[in-house]
């Protein structure tokens, strides 16, 4: 396994500064942060702050909601259509822009350059959806039990959507709630993750710059930036119709009570401890393709990571030895180099949770097969580079049915398909699932209504890499919320049923006879 030495501070801040230029973003102040109520703009990459930003303040934080909430009386009278050439000239702008934006993720994400790109594809893609979407806001008509009577419903926009999104997927996720909600007529505030300010102020721009080339009022985007209290004042403001969060588990436990304590609504993104299903019947060189991506790329950093390997004993020695076989050869380091295939963690308490976790697994009786060592130490001393580990386990333990947020992959046996089912049900989050098999029956069982208890359910492909014509989300602690594709639009507006009487009679439901 290769490792490679990332570039240094300086050359990251000025390549970060170039790509906030060209987007038309301001360049923060270069510094190393820690001032009070700063914000750092650190990469991954060195572990250094790149720039010092001034953090919202609780004023900053009304008056964003203020001006969002003002705006959106003006939005939601804009046709549906013409909403839509707002984003479609954002995503002409994000096509343009698509190497400055994945500059940027890498920076201060740490992704690969391939997965920064995709992730910036996948912002375009969710606009060009967003812009079909846009003359597709379809109610229903149905039929009434009245004569002369006709009843619909219909879809109206909702109000100010409050997105707060996490560190791995700083644009993607955004731009599945901006697009889809401005279409919807909805105008937006943003809480990014503070650990990525950069990537949030360059879509700001673009965005800004969109909403001006289209005629849009100003004020459908707001953009914040700042720490918990920030996130916490958007959360508690009852003009926040929505608020979509995207986090750890722990955080959803925060923000659903407080906002259903105010009768808001909420879209929570939250854990995931994604499993796969090998059964005999699988293409094994498929198989170790979709586990070693899933598991081992974004350094085991997606929400849909693989975390939970669980295969047939007749197969197991065999496929696992194939994986340990690959992570040996994954190379480990700079993510802007192309032959590189695994980037730094976000942080050391990243990586000390990573440690932690080994600690535990091998404590209950599970043995460590590769990696978990980390890397890079003289060259990148406050990074966190590790290499991804495979931990063979006897048992589904306690450290097991919890989430790393690392790459750690959990190698575990079975005989029945109904055993394995079982051990894949048996963890509090239910995002996304995956089996590689070629008999049928396999397949469907896994996918029937007592298969996998996930909002993804996957055949003959890891648990990442979802496309965003899908609606995206889980179950269980994942929340169950649901953005990107399919019929995610509707958390975004209210339904209203109509009964309209054309006749020149007045005769009530269920035969109810009045005056």
């Amino acid at each position: 396994m290769t490792t490679t030495a990332p570039p240094g501070t300086d050359t990251l801040r000025a390549r970060a500064g170039n790509a906030l230029r060209r987007c038309g973003a301001p360049v923060p102040e270069a510094g190393p942060g820690g001032a009070a109520g700063g914000l750092a703009a650190r990469t991954p990459l060195t572990g250094e702050t790149l720039f010092t930003l001034p953090a919202a303040s609780a004023e900053d934080t009304g008056r964003a909601v203020e001006e969002a909430a003002a705006a959106f009386r003006e939005w939601r009278t804009v046709p549906a259509p013409r909403r839509g050439t707002v984003v479609k000239r954002l995503g002409e702008l994000l096509t343009a822009h698509k190497e400055d934006l994945a500059e940027l993720v890498t920076v201060e994400a740490g992704k690969i350059r391939s997965e920064a790109l995709g992730e910036v594809q996948e912002m375009i893609d969710i606009c060009e959806f967003a812009v079909g979407l846009s003359r597709q806001l379809y109610g229903r008509t149905m039929a009434s039990e009245r004569p002369g009577h006709r009843l619909s419903e219909s879809w109206h926009p909702l109000g100010v959507v409050g997105v707060v999104s996490a560190f791995n997927f700083p644009v993607a996720v955004w731009s599945w709630n901006t697009a889809i909600a401005l279409v919807c007529g909805d105008s937006v505030v943003w809480k990014p993750s503070e650990l990525t300010p950069l990537t949030a102020m360059a879509c700001d721009a673009l965005l800004r710059r969109a909403a001006g080339d289209s005629g849009a009022p100003d004020g459908i985007h707001r953009l914040l930036l700042g720490g918990r209290e920030c996130g916490g004042r958007l959360v508690d403001d009852p003009r926040v119709a929505l608020v979509s969060a995207t986090g750890s588990v722990r955080m959803g436990r925060e923000v659903g009570p407080r906002v259903a304590a105010r009768f808001g609504r909420c879209l929570l993104e939250l854990g995931g401890n994604n499993g796969a299903v090998v059964t005999p019947a699988a293409d094994l060189d498929l198989a170790v393709r979709g586990i070693v991506f899933s598991a081992a790329g974004t350094a085991g950093q997606r929400c849909t990571s693989l975390r939970r390997l669980i295969v047939h004993e007749d197969v197991a020695d065999e496929l696992t030895e194939r994986i340990v076989r690959a992570y040996a050869s994954l190379p480990v380091g700079d993510p802007f180099r192309d032959d590189t295939l695994v980037g730094p963690l976000i942080s050391e308490q990243a990586l000390d949770a990573m440690a932690k976790a080994l600690e535990a697994a091998q404590a209950d009786g599970g043995k460590l097969l590769t990696g978990g060592d980390r890397v890079l130490r003289e060259q990148a001393p406050a990074a966190a580079y590790v290499r991804p580990a495979v931990v063979r386990m006897p048992a589904q333990t306690a450290v097991v049915r919890e989430e790393t947020f690392a790459p750690v992959l959990y190698v575990l046996t079975y005989r029945t398909l109904e055993e394995a089912i079982e051990l894949h049900n048996g963890v509090p989050q239910g995002l996304s699932s995956s089996i590689f098999t070629r008999d049928q029956r396999e397949a469907e069982r896994f996918l029937a209504a007592d298969g996998s208890d996930c909002g993804i359910a996957n055949v003959n492909i890891g648990t990442s890499g979802a496309e965003i014509g899908g609606a995206f989300g889980g179950e269980k602690e994942t929340g169950g919320g649901r953005e990107s594709g399919s019929d995610a639009w509707r958390a975004y507006m209210r339904r209203a049923t109509n009964t309209v009487n054309f006749s020149d009679e007045l005769p009530l439901a269920q035969g109810v006879s009045f005056l």
